[in-house]
């Protein structure tokens, strides 16, 4: 047996895994081509012109037809969509335990308060039996996000949202490209967002978002709420309607995003090759597993997750993970990043001033049926991110990083396992 790299032998992969280099001389032309016409005209390039019009609706087409408007990035897409629905304040919006910070602040700073919905079992994803204990009379609207590119319950979240006339937000900002049943994921909700930042399945450049709706009148909504409630789709003569932000997204960054959007397919069908030929190369192993996706569902794996099962090795996960890491696996050992509702901002209530806004509003704690400063335990989730760790790939691994990975993988486990996982 091979001496592990943890304990002084020869790493499997000595040098790093490839860069992805998913933007090319095709997004550096389409850039170009348009600081050219900018030079031309004799004016710099803005926002809401051409370039953000046509990725806009090649994005819509996409997703089977709607609207979408561009945003400055996938936070200011989440808060986008709920100034879009403009609920009053102090009310409640249910979201998702794991999810990005992000996709979980804009709720408090829209005078919202967040109630924690835990994950299914074994899973990142919140799911219906979840959501359905925290709904209220102050349910103002519930934010699901499917996590590592693995569709969450959306069918089933909407039967429960749709009767009470919850508008439900899916959070598809680690997603792109997936689906559920055939359809992708971002046309179930009442909006959907997905974050295009630099790391993402398709990016815009450094950072940005789209939102997306097949409600015109809601459309309209979210254009006004992303661009300091301009009058878009009102009777002329009508000035600002709603105060917001300006979170337009630019041309520039709309370019590369248009040339990103063609790639998507292709980007997300080599992911999904990439999954297929590891999950076959980890047949046989004891001490970890891939979790089922739900039923109907294909990951876009912007991640992979692995579940890590201890009864079956002589080490714990963070040994077996550092163990991974040492021989030049890029893993995330640990995904805690992943629960803002830990974190200090929330536990603490920093959200304006000290004052402790908006959970503390005496209109709050008059008409909450729950006591204000509840806790969310979250054991599911917090027993997910325990029991799972993520490996960090793309689209551009070649047969020779994937050989590496499975050599890598059962390098550990020959070193590690002592018994089948059940």
């Amino acid at each position: 047996m091979a001496q592990l790299a943890l304990e002084g032998g020869q790493p499997v992969r000595p040098h790093a895994f490839p860069a992805r280099a998913h933007i090319g001389a095709e997004e550096k032309a389409a850039v170009a081509a348009l600081f050219d016409e900018a030079i031309a005209a004799g004016a710099g390039p803005g926002y809401n012109g051409p370039e953000e019009q046509a990725y806009c609706d090649e994005f819509s087409a996409y997703l089977g037809g709607g609207y979408t408007d561009a945003v400055s990035s996938g936070t200011a897409g989440i808060y986008v969509a709920l100034r879009a629905l403009d609920p009053e304040p102090f009310g409640e919006v249910i979201v998702g335990a794991v999810t990005d910070p992000g996709g979980m602040m804009p709720i408090p700073l829209l005078n919202q308060i967040p109630v924690v919905a835990d994950t299914l079992p074994g899973s990142y994803n919140t799911g219906p039996e979840q959501v359905s204990s925290l709904l209220t009379p102050l349910t103002r609207a519930i934010v699901v996000a499917h996590i590592a590119g693995e569709p969450a319950d959306i069918p089933g979240i909407m039967a429960l949202a749709g009767p009470r006339g919850i508008p439900v937000i899916e959070d598809c900002s680690q997603s792109h490209g997936a689906s559920l049943h055939g359809r992708p994921v971002g046309s179930f909700g009442d909006i959907a967002v997905f974050s295009t930042m630099f790391g993402k399945h398709h990016s815009s450049g450094g950072q940005g978002g789209l939102v997306f709706t097949r409600d015109v009148n809601l459309y309209n909504r979210i254009r006004r709420a992303s661009d300091r409630g301009k009058p878009f789709a009102l009777p002329e003569g009508s000035t600002n309607a709603l105060a917001s932000l300006n979170l337009n997204l630019s041309d520039l960054a709309a370019a590369i995003g248009r040339i990103q959007l063609r790639k998507l397919p292709t980007i997300v069908g080599r992911r999904c090759e990439i999954v297929a030929e590891l999950e076959a190369g980890l047949q046989g192993l004891h001490c970890i597993s891939l979790p089922p996706l739900l039923d109907g569902a294909q990951s876009s794996s912007w991640f992979l997750r692995l579940r890590y099962h201890p009864e079956a090795s002589r080490v714990d996960k963070d040994t077996f993970c550092r163990a991974l890491s040492a021989e030049g696996l890029p893993i995330m050992a640990d995904y805690s990043a992943a629960l803002p509702h830990l974190m200090d901002w929330f536990v603490n209530r920093r959200v304006f001033g000290s004052s402790g806004y908006p959970w503390t509003s005496p209109e709050y704690v008059r008409a909450s049926v729950h006591d204000p400063n509840r806790d969310f335990p979250c054991p599911n989730a917090r027993a997910a991110v325990a029991a799972h760790f993520n490996v960090m790939f793309h689209e551009a691994w070649t047969s020779a990083d994937i050989a590496d990975t499975l050599t890598i993988f059962h390098k550990v486990a020959a070193a590690y396992e002592t018994t089948h996982n059940t």
